[in-house]
This record gives structure tokens, sequence and C-alpha cells, in this order.
């Protein structure tokens, strides 16, 4: 069993992996704003602070825990490229200041590929300063680089697929086509719950390949697949 912390537990992807940890035998802490305590699955332990400030939380970081940040801006597109510096930055930057200061024992971060976009600069930008503040603050760290998640309400891109599936047969563009294809939030869930459960190392990160070919423990309950 592992403690594990999390910022962004009200979230799309923050929901179901507490879940998944709690049905694994983990203990969990989430650490939400006020007034959204509510939203923070059962059986979770709620640390109600400020996302946004290393000092409102740090001391209420079990030591030696697991930290996974997910906290950002729900939804990404080209348009919030202001809120990614706003919420997604300041908040990395202040949950690796936090997880310095308790001594945790590994920093685990939902980046993005770091395939060149133009649509989606500002988003990659800010993902790959949070993964510098990291490692130079000398974490133990683990990158998971999506590019867009499938799942219940982000649908829209299964029309794109056989596009995805045409380039990829394609020398050309095979290689962008590979590092921007989307995963599936089971593939998602999976790897982040098999990156809590491994053994920390000074570094070690997974590109879209990895996420797609990880695959639940065939011994964990029904609910480690996350339906819906």
């Amino acid at each position: 069993m592992k403690t594990v912390f999390i910022t962004g537990g009200t979230g799309y992807l923050g929901r179901r992996l507490i879940r998944g940890l709690l049905s694994r035998g983990h203990r969990v802490c989430a650490l939400v704003r006020p007034g959204s305590e509510s939203k923070v699955p059962d059986g979770a332990e709620v640390i109600s602070g400020n996302p946004f400030d290393a000092g409102d939380f740090a001391d209420r970081i079990p030591f030696g825990c697991v930290f996974v940040q997910l906290l950002g801006v729900p939804h990404p597109s080209p348009a919030k490229a202001a809120e990614f510096r706003r919420i997604d930055l300041v908040s990395v930057q202040e949950s690796v200041k936090a997880a310095g200061r308790a001594g945790v024992s590994h920093f685990i971060y939902v980046s993005v590929s770091t395939e060149p976009t133009r649509v989606m600069k500002a988003y990659q930008e800010v993902r790959q300063a949070g993964e510098r503040a990291a490692l130079e603050a000398g974490l133990n760290s683990t990158f998971l680089r999506p590019w867009y998640i499938l799942g219940p309400g982000h649908w829209w891109p299964v029309l794109l697929l056989p596009l995805y599936a045409l380039a990829e047969l394609t020398p050309s563009v095979r290689q962008k086509a590979r590092a921007l294809s989307p995963v599936l939030l089971p593939q998602m869930l999976a790897s982040l719950i098999e990156s809590v459960e491994a053994a920390p190392k000074p570094l070690r990160i997974l590109e879209i390949p990895d996420i797609r070919t990880t695959k639940p423990d065939p011994v964990g309950p029904p609910s480690y697949h996350f339906p819906g």
C-alpha cells in the first residue's frame, strides 16, 4: 500500500484515479479548493487548501508519499493560453515547491506530447516548464505525455481515427501521427496507477506508445477497468 497525495482530484482523471487507487488498497489524500470537498470520491482523505500557494498545504503532505499532479485547465484549447500560464503553470510550480519541502518519494506529472505543434504551443510550453521545475528541484519524477485522452465527454477525436491510421502508414508523417495520436482513458489510468506502484527513479517518461500498451493488472479488481 502506498500513500498518494493528489491535486486535481475532482477532475476528469482525478476522480477516476482516486477510485482506482482506493480499490487497490492505497491511501489517498486529495487537495481541493474550499467548497469542492464534496466532489472527492468517498474513501479519500480530503485536504482543503489553496493549490496555488505551497505554503498553504506543504505541511499537510505525508512524508515519503507519492505526489500526483493533475490540476489543470479542463478541455484545453488554443484560446486558453492565458489560463494555462495562470492555472497549470502556477499550480505545478507550487506543487513542486510543496513536494520538495515535504520530502515526497516520487512526483508524477501528467504533461503532454513534445511533438511540435502550432495550435497548442502555449499548452506544450507550460507543461514542459512544469517538467523542468520538477527536475530542477531534484524530485524523483515520472512524466506522462499523452496528447488527447478519449473517454466520456471527450469522444470527438474518434472521428479522426481513420485519418490517424492512414497517416501512420505514410512514411513522411508517420512519426508525427504516432506522437499526436489519442490514448484511451483506461490506458491513461492504468499508466498512472502503474506509475504510482512502480519504484521511484530519478526520471521516467511515458510517451504515447508506452501509455497505449500499458495493461491493467489482470489480478486487480473489476473497478480497475474504470467503466464510464
